[in-house]
């Protein structure tokens, strides 16, 4: 394969496509999909490169985006490669103080910023901050009056257009090389400060190569980017999706991705475990109501859209009768749950966490195909992935092509290939903790199978142990009794403890909508969580959902509380990954009390 900068790269797929669709976007005021070709995605990449010359950007320099997803937020990107400029993406989400330690650490001179919340967090750093000295705002409905060093991206791209700079554009992709480092990514980091991940041309170019091996896309697919673009899933898959000619789906609120799915009809889908456990939840929630002979009927033909699937999976032979049911089946049931993402998705590769295996072996029965993979930030995502046949839903699929996974320490999965990153930037002891004698010490624990698939285990740091010495995998249990429809968030709780407890946030939409139905009338979420049908009704589902667990590994007690884990409180990462210290700390007294209260199992609201 022939490896390409990807700014490189981008120009060749635009010379080749010309007037084709490369994405639709929704506009700041207005809901319709408008398209833009691939000629003018080149032409304003090349404009707004012309203008960060103009601000006198440098080669390496460092260039910030913080900002939901838009088609600006991937122009910029690709006009700041185009320089052999960095970019430093910052999540949509994050809080001024995050915010503050990515430009100081990556001394960001110039910072993309999205809407009015990203604005007015970053305005209150500018004036203040040592390198920041001017800020870019892609909402045009954003009110920037009487701002110093601020300006719209649309005279950003009139800027670029008064001066012709293209011999000095050029000029800088002919020094481009792979070496050339294209971003870095800050961890989220559930303990400790955030680390940037710095990754380079070569490592996106490998990945391209690897997604070939092991993928089946063509320039006629279209994916719906909605997964933010700060994380290195998206952000890869983006690189994918415009590598491969296929149209892209920005969306730019996350909150609309249910209407999205079916306006846009997309063939592919990147996403996270929370999206399909919502999706399996909403389904089974409503099933739990429907009337018996529905049940019977949905039952019936998911059973046979899994017998089907497993034969297919092996590539064994699937009886004629089978055929006529699951034809039968399709169209009175499988067919409807399609619909409701679209009714075009074939394919939907999916990472960012661990996702039960009867979730995975829900959708795959129904004709939704989830790729599962295991990858993080410091392997520029893809490290395993579902194959299309002889896959195992309770894995994270094999190997992908032309990487190397061993076991370490512990099982620790180590790492080695071409989308190895490069180290952490400006934190030469941590790159050397972790990247050893060749090979990237993941933090991650797992094992494989007699078929070589991947067994993810836990994350190393969140092992607990038990007062009685019993080892508690923590992600397990929360991925085992989380999926529940009527459980938005749960926090395991267990080291160095006499037994396991949870925190548990109800789903109160879902909660509801179930004590409507039984003539439960409820004030406020705190009435609702405090009552005592409420509480046996959370202890009867949680016991059926543990009963698979060891002892030692099930829930004796948890306590349901009235607000989410949020970002802005401090107890989830911009990746919606529990803070664990934080949780610790600030619901020390609810936890305490589940632990003072004797050994009875005793399920209390906080």
């Amino acid at each position: 394969m022939n490896y390409e900068h990807l700014a490189v790269g981008l120009r060749n797929r635009a010379a080749k496509y010309k007037e084709r669709i490369a994405y639709y976007y929704q506009p700041y005021e207005g809901k319709e999909w408008l398209p833009s070709s691939w000629s003018e995605f080149a032409q304003n990449i090349d404009l707004v490169a012309s203008a960060l010359l103009g601000f006198g950007l440098q080669e390496e320099e460092k260039v910030g985006i913080f900002s939901q997803n838009t088609p600006e937020w991937t122009i910029s990107d690709y006009a700041v490669m185009s320089l052999r400029g960095v970019v430093v993406p910052i999540y949509a989400t994050n809080t001024v103080g995050q915010v503050e330690y990515i430009l100081n650490d990556a001394q960001v001179r110039i910072l993309f910023v999205g809407g009015q919340d990203q604005y007015d967090k970053a305005i209150t750093l500018l004036g203040n901050h040592p390198t920041l000295k001017q800020i870019i705002v892609f909402d045009p409905t954003v009110d920037i009056s009487g701002q110093k060093d601020v300006m719209y991206f649309s005279d950003l791209l009139k800027l670029g257009a008064e001066e012709n700079r293209t011999l000095m554009i050029q000029d800088r992709l002919a020094k481009a090389k792979l070496e050339d480092l294209a971003t870095i990514i800050y961890t989220s980091g559930t303990t400790g400060e955030p680390k940037g991940v710095m990754l380079d041309h070569s490592n996106f170019a490998f990945t391209n190569e690897i997604h070939d091996l092991r993928i089946s896309v063509s320039e006629e697919d279209t994916s719906l980017c909605f997964l933010p673009l700060s994380h290195v899933f998206e952000r890869a898959w983006t690189y994918y999706v415009f590598y491969k000619g296929m149209t892209n789906y920005y969306l730019r609120d996350t909150a609309t991705v249910a209407d999205a799915l079916k306006e846009v009809k997309p063939s592919v889908l990147c996403s996270v475990p929370r999206l399909y456990e919502k999706i399996y939840g909403t389904i089974y929630s409503k099933l739990e109501e429907a009337p018996k002979a529905k049940q019977k009927l949905f039952n019936w033909a998911v059973g046979v859209g899994k017998k089907v699937m497993n034969r297919r999976r092996v590539e064994r032979f699937v009886p004629p009768h089978w055929k006529i049911q699951h034809a039968i089946a399709d169209k009175l049931v499988l067919s409807k749950i399609r619909e409701n993402l679209g009714g075009n998705i074939r394919m939907m590769p999916c990472g960012g966490g661990k996702l039960s295996d009867n979730i995975v072996e829900f959708f795959h029965s129904v004709g939704l195909v989830v790729k599962i993979g295991y990858g993080m930030t410091e392997t520029t995502a893809s490290v395993t992935c579902f194959e299309d046949t002889h896959f195992d839903v309770r894995s994270a699929g094999k190997t992908m092509p032309k990487v190397e996974i061993r076991m370490g320490a512990k099982n620790e999965i180590l790492v080695k290939g071409g989308n190895v990153m490069k180290g952490y930037y400006n934190k030469p002891e941590a790159t050397a903790e972790v990247l050893r004698d060749g090979w990237l010490h993941t933090g991650d624990a797992g094992r494989f199978d007699s078929h070589g698939n991947l067994i993810f285990e836990e994350r190393l740091k969140d092992l607990m142990k038990t007062s009685g010495g019993k080892y508690i995998a923590p992600q397990m249990i929360e991925t085992q009794v989380g999926k529940d429809q009527f459980i938005e968030q749960i926090a395991v709780i267990g080291d160095e403890k006499k037994y396991v407890t949870a925190l548990i946030v109800p789903a109160f939409d879902t909660l509801a909508e179930w004590a409507k139905k039984r003539n439960l009338e409820f004030s406020n979420v705190r009435e609702m969580i405090e009552d005592s049908a409420v509480a046996e009704f959370f202890n009867e589902r949680v016991e059926m959902l543990q009963k698979n667990l060891a002892r030692f590994e099930q829930i004796k007690k948890f306590k349901l509380l009235p607000n989410q884990f949020t970002q802005e409180n401090g107890e989830l990462t911009p990746t919606m990954k529990i803070k664990r210290k934080v949780i610790n700390d600030k619901y020390k007294k609810e936890i305490d009390e589940m632990y003072e209260e004797g050994d009875k199992p005793q399920h209390k609201a906080s």
